[in-house]
């Protein structure tokens, strides 16, 4: 393996594969009709249980809690990018989606950062990332075609919703590998949570969100999201992300589609159908051209 490929990197990189994939499910749970929990209120209370968590271990740990300006423009800038773009976004589409289609929809997000490093640098894809990526697009236009053929209001807005917060989520991960705060991973963690639950509480306010009056389950769901959805995997992406290449980072929405559709299957009932099969099959060829390229240009 090559020496610019962590090992650290990569074992937390397995964390995200596995937790993340499961909360698809859970957000599910969590925020379906009736389960008495608003999508913004939830995902506001998440974001911020688990910031307060995270800065009291800080405290206990004995790090500076205080940053410089700099430092805290970026994590006020990507926690709002992930925690309300990326996050608050799915956790809205997922009042009428199905957790198996959102984490598909999601699953296209390693090929936009591709896209905005072309931009960023003023420099075209080589023709491997180009071909993954048309394999990979064409996947998502059979995942949705039936969605906008449908024709379906609260369906075609939940997918247009999905795809924004791919979009974020890659924005925000992407800000951080360019610029990467002078402080621990605990502290990033917990100030980008505290942003990002500000913004998704702002959010419930300006909406009129009614009052949370969750069921027994969705209970469960919240604190399955706050203690793995947060504590545990977003700080192992967060040295994912400080670790290894972004592109190879955002391979995690390469396995976690496959552990949300069976989730869902298993779970929910959710059906699996042939469209299912095929615009996953073509999302996957893509997001492995995009991991393919990017490894090879870090090994030998």
């Amino acid at each position: 393996m090559s020496p610019s490929v962590s090992t650290k990197g990569l074992l937390n990189l397995i964390v995200v594969y596995l937790v993340w994939g499961s909360t698809y499910l859970f957000i599910r749970l969590t925020v379906q009709e009736g389960s008495g929990f608003p999508p913004f209120a939830m995902a506001a209370g998440r974001t911020l249980c688990a910031s307060a968590i995270l800065f009291g271990l800080a405290i206990l740990l004995g790090h500076r809690l205080r940053l410089m300006g700099p430092d805290l423009r970026v994590l006020l800038l990507s926690g709002v990018l992930l925690w309300v773009g990326g996050n608050g976004l799915v956790v809205w589409a997922e009042r009428h989606a199905d957790s198996g289609y959102a984490a598909l929809v999601i699953g296209t997000t390693p090929m936009w950062p591709v896209i905005m490093e072309s931009l960023l640098e003023h420099k075209p894809p080589s023709l491997l990332l180009a071909l993954s990526l048309l394999v990979g697009f064409s996947g998502l236009a059979v995942l949705v075609t039936p969605v906008i053929i449908q024709g379906l209001g609260l369906d075609v807005s939940s997918t247009a919703a999905l795809l924004a917060a791919a979009m974020a989520w890659s924005g925000g991960s992407l800000l951080m590998q360019r610029r990467p705060p002078q402080t621990t991973t605990i502290l990033i963690s917990a100030y980008q949570h505290l942003f990002g639950g500000l913004g998704l509480g702002g959010i419930m306010l300006i909406t009129g969100e009614p009052w949370p009056q969750p069921t027994i389950t969705a209970w469960l769901g919240w604190a399955y999201l706050v203690t793995f959805g947060s504590l545990i995997s977003f700080t192992s992406f967060l040295v994912a992300v400080r670790t290894l290449p972004i592109s190879l980072v955002m391979t995690y929405a390469y396995i976690n589609p496959v552990i949300a559709v069976l989730l869902g299957w298993l779970v929910l009932g959710e059906r699996i159908t042939s469209t299912t099969v095929i615009g996953t099959a073509l999302i996957f060829i893509g997001v492995s051209g995009v991991f393919w390229k990017r490894f090879t240009n870090n090994s030998g």
